[in-house]
């Protein structure tokens, strides 16, 4: 069993930056691909980027794209979400999870196993 745990958010003022981190515990002795998805409130849980466990293929949400950064850490099982140019619409819980291997997809929350506990980021206008 993999534990996740987000850490990095915060209040910031739009335009601002964040960075987020996803440490996994566990059995980390494999490479996992992950994913970050986000959740505002009253609305479904949403993609917002993927990297494979080499780091060598990225996915995002159109609407993160060229704002978002998905990167790996040197330690095994980290991963960091950077957010630039936030908007107040960014504002969510936003959660690491483990891809399921079995899945060919990287955009469906039941694509995703063992999800942290969501670290909320708030973008004030």
């Amino acid at each position: 069993q993999v534990q996740l745990v987000e850490s990095g958010g915060g209040l910031v003022q739009a335009g601002g930056s964040l960075k987020l981190s996803c440490a996994a515990s566990g059995r980390t002795f494999i490479s996992y691909p992950m994913g970050w998805f986000r959740q505002a409130p009253g609305k479904e849980r949403e993609f917002v980027a993927g990297i494979t466990g080499s780091g060598g293929t990225i996915y995002y949400a159109d609407s993160m794209k060229g704002r978002f950064t998905i990167s790996r850490g040197n330690a095994k099982n980290t991963v960091f979400l950077q957010m630039n140019s936030l908007k107040p619409e960014d504002t969510a819980v936003y959660y690491c999870a483990v891809k399921k291997y079995s899945s060919s997809s990287w955009f469906k929350v039941e694509d995703y196993t063992s999800w942290g506990q969501g670290t909320q980021v708030t973008v004030s206008s």
